[in-house]
């Protein structure tokens, strides 16, 4: 007859994952058998116990709560040895009053046959106990929590009962076990997050074959807790690893094929400045873009429409298949718009330390809508509204003009440029120089009268109020604030709109607030009902600039948002109709899921993907029943790590942690993972990648996305993301 190895799990509450939510016992006064179990004890005489223990703080003094034992029959019946609700992987913590509480699971010897120094602690024998053991764990842990998985769609029952067995192991404390596999060549239990119940079969029955041929007869080896009919049934069914491994495949189904030798996929964002280019969106797709994203938060319908339109037609074109995220903008708290700044663009030439010219800023001249090609990076780029203008120019004529200060200037045509949508021209400059729309260009030559261009729409400067450690900044109710004075000695303090109510009704004085995901921090001084003063307390050394449309974060506050606002009800018209994935920003639980399948089951929306933006810390706690909640549809699934608010809400310290414990949840539960936020933002802004973001990168490849965000090199950091990523070069 075999022993049950001493197996002690210390089960103690993660706010991670919130397991105790998920997995649930019947009640402890209820006595009956066990027969659905899809394992159950089998020993020759009724003296072995499978206990759960509970222990109270530093004492470590257990009490039993529940326990299961076969019975006359060979069947296991559920008991309980005191009145005291299970405390143990229930659904609700309301038993446990006391904070200190912790739950440990144990199977315990047969008390007539105890011996502990009969085995070695890593032996065949008690290791084979052991996992049995946890294999039991596992598989009632998907019993109890069966009529969860009756809720969800055919599509990810697989995924689910997984996401259940991987919560249920993360309850233990496996430490010692994964050592003792370890020694004798096995599986590491934190490694299988994607099979769990098949690498533990697989993993009993290697063991089981070693202790058959070390003692070279099967009597001396009891079936335990599964007999072998038992793991060869499972090995048949569905949670075989090459089922999991095809369940994994299936999120293809929101990303799409993966093409070539690549490993992930590559998104990019896109916005106004896709429109002013041409080629932007087809150089994206040909370096290597395989998802293109737009943020509903900003732009407009008649904007959106113009960048798809551009997708599907370079995608047609070059035959690379690209697919369209929309994210809503949702309830998230941002800083209102601040007034416009001047319609003046400058043209600076690069100087040394003494002023002197060293590199003429390179200038892009072309009709409308015919942007830079894709290799060249100018410093400024003016429009020319008459095209007569363009056709006569040379290669080596000088373009005069007066800037808006009435100086001469002149650019010196370099070279002609044929792209997409037209021509255009390089020119330098050397000296600096303001231009508005309107200014005239013109080229001198004898006898001939040549025509005069104007520049048109050039941008107005995106105004932006800089923030200094220990300025005061006031957050007023008003949607629009001109603000033309920089904070200073004798400058009142500056003022910044935040139309939500929310914030002026949840924030009190002394909660800390972060701008701009957390570059610029302040603690609120004082509130009313249509203010809000805050101190700065963290920003650049020479001061950080905050602008519209700018993050706004209390980490601290209880501040409840509406989980789909009435913009994004809207958006999500327009995004079903045009896009392949719309994006949910701001979960927060499993509240939220339900609206949203609510609105996608009356939209009749059964296909669209849906991508569930985790940045909160509420959503990274409730993360597990969000996604068993989604699972409930059809819809494909995906999760986006939105590192920015993320790491403001959790702490930037808690960050690196946070987002593997969200890959191994996703992981589990076989949905892919987008891996966003400033990924290579030197490269994407400046044209260099720092070492940290090379690493950044290596690790996003375990997810099934990296997303960039736009900048002025993204071409360029698209292809160079697309080397890292091709299959080829991570192999050595």
């Amino acid at each position: 007859m075999t022993t049950l190895g001493a197996l002690s799990a210390y089960v103690v509450a993660n706010q991670a994952i919130q397991t105790a939510d998920i997995l649930q016992l019947p009640p402890p006064n209820l006595r009956r058998e066990l027969q659905h179990l899809p394992c159950r004890f089998h020993v020759k005489q009724p003296t072995h116990v499978f206990q759960i223990l509970a222990t109270h703080g530093r004492n470590q003094k257990p009490r039993m709560s529940a326990f299961a034992v076969p019975d006359g029959n060979n069947k296991a019946e559920m008991g309980s040895s005191h009145d005291d609700p299970v405390l143990v992987l229930s659904k609700s913590n309301k038993s446990s009053k006391d904070p200190d509480v912790k739950v440990v699971a144990s199977s315990s010897h047969s008390l007539a046959n105890f011996c502990p120094n009969s085995e070695q602690p890593g032996s065949q024998g008690t290791l084979l106990d052991k996992l049995k053991a946890v294999h039991l764990h596992v598989l009632a842990s998907e019993q109890w929590n069966a009529t969860l998985l009756k809720l969800c769609h055919r599509n990810y029952l697989v995924s689910a009962t997984n996401l259940v067995h991987f919560l249920a192991l993360k309850c233990l404390d496996l430490e010692q076990l994964n050592e003792d596999l370890a020694s004798v060549g096995l599986l590491n239990l934190e490694t299988v997050n994607s099979h769990i119940l098949a690498s533990l079969t697989a993993a009993i029955r290697l063991l089981e074959s070693l202790k058959l041929n070390s003692l070279n007869t099967k009597e001396n080896i009891g079936p335990g807790i599964d007999s072998q009919n038992r793991i060869d049934q499972l090995k048949n069914e569905k949670f075989t690893i090459h089922t999991m491994k095809k369940a994994f495949s299936d999120g293809e189904l929101i990303l799409g094929p993966l093409q070539h030798d690549r490993t992930t996929h590559i998104m990019v964002t896109v916005g106004q400045e896709a429109l002013g280019s041409e080629m932007l969106i087809t150089d994206l797709i040909k370096m290597g873009a395989s998802i293109i994203r737009i943020n509903c938060a900003h732009g407009n319908p008649s904007d959106w429409s113009e960048i798809i339109r551009r997708v599907k037609r370079s995608s047609q074109l070059l035959e690379k298949p690209c697919r369209i995220l929309m994210d809503l903008a949702g309830p998230k708290l941002r800083t209102g718009k601040l007034k416009p700044g001047e319609c003046v663009m400058k043209i600076s030439p690069k100087k040394n330390a003494t002023g002197n010219v060293i590199f003429p800023a390179q200038v892009w001249l072309c009709h409308k809508g015919a942007g830079p090609p894709a290799h060249f990076t100018p410093d400024a780029v003016l429009f020319i509204d008459d095209q007569e203008f363009l056709s006569k120019i040379n290669v080596g004529d000088t373009v005069r003009f007066h800037d808006i200060r009435g100086r001469k200037r002149m650019l010196k045509i370099c070279r002609r440029l044929d792209v997409f949508s037209g021509t255009g021209y390089v020119a330098e400059c050397s000296r600096t120089a303001y231009v508005e729309s309107g200014t005239e260009l013109y080229v001198k030559r004898k006898k001939l009268k040549f025509p005069i261009g104007k520049v048109v729409d050039v941008p107005s400067i995106e105004p932006f109020i800089r923030l200094r450690v220990g300025d005061l900044l006031i957050i007023s109710r008003d949607r629009l604030c001109e603000q033309d004075e920089l904070p200073g000695p004798t400058s009142s303090a500056p003022t910044i709109a935040c139309s939500s109510g929310l914030l002026f009704d949840s924030v009190k004085p002394g909660d800390p607030i972060a701008f701009d995901d957390g570059k610029i921090w302040g603690v609120v001084q004082g509130t009313s009902m249509s203010e809000i003063i805050v101190s700065i307390t963290h920003a650049g050394p020479k001061g950080t600039k905050l602008g519209s449309e700018k993050s706004i974060n209390i980490p601290e506050s209880n501040i409840w948002f509406e989980g789909l606002t009435s913009k994004d009800l809207m958006d999500l018209d327009f995004v079903s109709a045009n896009a392949d994935m719309v994006g949910v920003s701001f979960v927060r639980d499993v509240r939220d899921i339900v609206v949203l399948r609510q609105e996608l089951e009356k939209r009749k929306l059964q296909n669209l993907g849906v991508v569930l933006k985790i940045e909160t810390k509420s959503a990274f706690e409730k993360l597990p029943l969000m996604l068993l909640e989604a699972m409930k549809s059809s819809n494909p699934l995906g999760v986006m790590i939105a590192r920015g608010d993320l790491a403001v809400e959790c702490g930037w310290e808690k960050l690196a942690d946070v987002q593997d414990e969200i890959l191994s949840v996703c992981n589990a539960a076989r949905i892919p993972v987008i891996w966003a936020t400033q990924v290579l933002e030197s490269l994407v802004k400046s044209g260099m990648p720092t070492r940290a973001e090379l690493t950044d990168v290596a690790n996003g490849r375990r997810a099934g996305c990296i997303m960039l965000n736009k900048g002025k090199h993204i071409v360029e950091a698209v292809k160079f993301l697309d080397g890292i990523l091709n299959e080829s070069s991570i192999k050595m």
